[in-house]
């Protein structure tokens, strides 16, 4: 995905196809269609602590991930958050 849209920055590619997400963020490329939502499976990004191998570190990440503040900022990146 993001060779295509490195591609499509660079001037190489006329059109690619990547994450909305991603293509939001490079400022030389254009949406200029997406898939329906429908048209395929969530992509969702899961998350879990491993047994045996939880830190304080991972705690607290899994804790910040898990914020109200962390969901404003994915909300704002343009990602959906679900209920935990």
């Amino acid at each position: 995905m993001r060779a295509a849209l490195a591609l499509v920055a660079l001037g190489e590619a006329r059109l690619g196809v990547t994450y909305e997400t991603d293509a939001k963020s490079e400022p030389k490329v254009s949406i200029v269609a997406t898939f329906p939502t429908n048209s395929h499976p969530p992509i969702r990004y899961p998350m879990a602590a491993i047994k045996g191998q939880t830190t304080e570190t991972s705690v607290a990440l899994l804790t910040f991930l898990k914020s109200p503040t962390a969901a404003q900022i994915f909300a704002r990146h343009g990602f959906s958050v679900l209920e935990p």
